[in-house]
């Protein structure tokens, strides 16, 4: 951006955190703006929540966080949920519903996260995408503080943030879950960062592991802390001997594994070094104590191995227990639907996993995709899903059959496996023996998770409503399914206009001040580009170390999708031990081809204003 631009003023349905008041950018200015368009069902809006977390500590007194969700998925724009999904995530600034991306489109926002930084003055002074932001943004911050109070036009204070009581429940948001030999069930309680034991009724609390704060620390039962737990894996009695531990959690947020003695509740960490994936790994092994993970979702037992389904980067990974050596699995970091070998595959925030009681495939809820998925020799396919921006409620045959951001899988005896469909608020029945879904079960609050109990029945972690649910007796049966022909969605967003055949896609990228790109471990930057359908592209796909890149683009495609994924490597300049950062983000962006149209596509992975 080359010229001061006045921010456009922020409206919408709603204002939750305010208090029931409404805010305007008259009633912010003087202070520092950082509006944050986000959706909650995307991890990397998530990444960027938890980047954001330190700067309203640090600058409190001179910066409001103004978080606009903008939603993907029809479910997002339930103010219920969304009033949920604030709570869930622990937002604790003011968040504006932008439920027809209004506000989305007044600030040009490409991609989920978006971030547009607004001077004391009204202007919009930064935009940058996707995460990796937060040194670039302490910088920012304080130069517009020096700036700002030295024209007398910041004013310091208290912001409008106002905290929503939260409701006392034994449980809060539960992620996922295990049953325990014992026929016990242990859950993930996410919000309040603990693990929690209940009895076979699936109700009495026998224990809590963890003292429900959030926190990184190793210890037993009353001292450990987690931060959002997830997914739990049981390792085999053999395995856990030699270990030392017999459960493995995905600690999401921090961005480890911990292990548990069940015996004791005693937590230790057993891989990931506590910072987030901000590079590339290969398959090899590497020490599971040191490498970096991002967000593990979800753990199963597969391939003599536990298998980590790596939400943050779109990937799955492995963790060896008795060697202590981790690597990366299936996925490429690219988010999208693409099927084939494991290391060329494409994932979408993959969230849940299960595996087949013959122990041969390795069922995969793959959830921005709103797919099902599996893995077997060594071979990613999809089962029942279309791509990022399909879905819906339909049963019938697989190919034609939609979910809505599944988040678990549970496999049953006879082959078949159940989905926790999380946004529809079902649970769904794919069969592979006839190629078909049904549904099984509906009025839930958001599942996220399935588990088969060992007398036959079925509990899901109804999320949502904070409590685990058991499943009607029967409701597997051929007479307790139904066929749902409900709605069919498709995330629609203004599509970019592209002259047919030569178009220069350009990524802008900016180093934050006082910072500079770095080439200590390679080429400071990465461009891959694909397209859906692949027809589109004549020439320009694939991968490269340029963020500028001639595109080749067919006439006789009408329509499509280009998918870009973009990354630049920086270090801060002329200090003495420099920290080095890495700024990523995925783009999906919808293009019609049209003579005449535009020959350049300008996407902004960190804009500066010159003014």
């Amino acid at each position: 951006m080359s010229a001061r631009v006045r921010a456009p003023e922020l409206r919408g349905r709603a204002w939750l955190n305010t208090g029931g008041r409404k805010l305007t950018l008259a009633d912010l200015r003087g202070k520092i703006v950082i509006a944050d368009f986000w959706t909650f069902c995307c991890i990397n809006c998530l990444h960027v929540l938890d980047e954001l977390r330190p700067l309203e500590q640090k600058y409190a007194d001179v910066l409001v966080v103004i978080g606009v969700h903008s939603p993907k998925f029809e479910h997002e724009k339930d103010p219920d949920a969304l009033a949920a999904a604030v709570e869930r995530y622990s937002v604790h600034h003011p968040v504006l519903d932008d439920p027809e991306l209004d506000m989305w489109q007044q600030y040009a926002a490409r991609a989920w996260p978006t971030l547009a930084v607004i001077d004391p003055e009204g202007y919009v002074v930064a935009t940058m995408a996707g995460e990796g932001h937060a040194n670039g943004l302490a910088r920012l911050i304080d130069d517009l503080i020096a700036t700002h109070e030295a024209k007398g036009t910041l004013h310091r204070g208290d912001g409008p943030y106002v905290p929503v009581a939260e409701p006392e429940t034994a449980l809060r948001f539960p992620g996922k879950a295990v049953a325990l030999p014992d026929g016990g069930l242990l859950v993930s309680d996410s919000a309040r960062h603990r693990l929690v034991e209940l009895d076979g009724d699936g109700e009495t609390v026998v224990r809590t592991i963890g003292t429900g704060e959030r926190g990184r620390t190793d210890g037993s039962a009353g001292a450990a802390t987690f931060s959002e737990p997830q997914g739990l894996c049981l390792l085999p009695p053999h395995v856990a001997e030699v270990a030392g531990y017999d459960l493995v959690v995905a600690d999401t947020v921090n961005h480890q594994l911990r292990g548990v003695r069940l015996a004791t509740g005693e937590v230790l960490t057993v891989a990931g070094s506590g910072r987030q994936w901000r590079s590339t790994v290969d398959d090899h092994a590497h020490d599971a104590l040191a490498v970096d993970l991002s967000s593990p979702w979800d753990l199963a037992w597969y391939d003599d191995k536990i298998v980590i389904a790596m939400a943050g980067i779109h990937q799955l990974w492995w963790f060896d227990p008795i060697k202590r050596t981790a690597g990366m699995y299936a996925g490429t970091t690219v988010e999208a639907l693409r099927d084939g070998p494991l290391a060329q595959a494409w994932l979408a925030q993959p969230s849940g996993l299960a595996v087949s009681t013959d122990g041969t495939r390795l069922w995969v809820a793959d959830s921005e995709t709103s797919a099902i998925r599996y893995v077997e020799d060594g071979v990613l396919t999809t089962a029942v899903g279309q791509g990022l921006f399909d879905f819906g409620h339909v049963d019938g045959p697989a190919a034609q059959a939609l979910l809505q951001h599944p988040l678990g899988v549970c496999a049953l005896p006879d082959g078949s496996v159940l989905i926790a469909d999380t946004y529809n608020g079902a649970v769904r029945r794919y069969d592979p023996a006839s190629d078909q879904v049904a549904t099984v079960a509906t009025g839930l609050a958001e599942p996220s998770d399935l588990v088969l109990t060992a007398d036959g029945s079925v509990l899901v972690v109804e999320s949502a409503a904070h409590r685990i649910t058991r499943l009607a007796p029967g409701a597997l049966s051929a007479a307790g399914a139904e066929t749902v022909d409900g709605p069919r969605h498709r995330t629609e967003r203004r599509p970019t206009d592209l002259a047919v055949g030569e178009v220069v896609l350009d990524v802008v990228f900016t180093p934050a001040p006082g910072q500079k790109l770095d080439e200590t471990f390679g080429p400071s930057t990465r461009l891959v580009v694909s397209a859906s359908p692949p027809e589109l592209l004549v020439e320009g796909a694939g991968t490269g170390t340029e963020l500028s890149r001639r595109l080749v683009i067919d006439g006789s495609v009408p329509e499509g999708v280009l998918q870009v994924t973009a990354q630049a490597a920086t270090c801060d300049a002329d200090v003495e031990h420099a920290a080095c950062h890495l700024t990523r983000q995925d783009w999906g962006v919808p293009v019609r081809v049209v003579d005449g149209a535009a020959a350049r596509l300008p996407l902004v992975l960190r804009g500066m204003d010159a003014g």
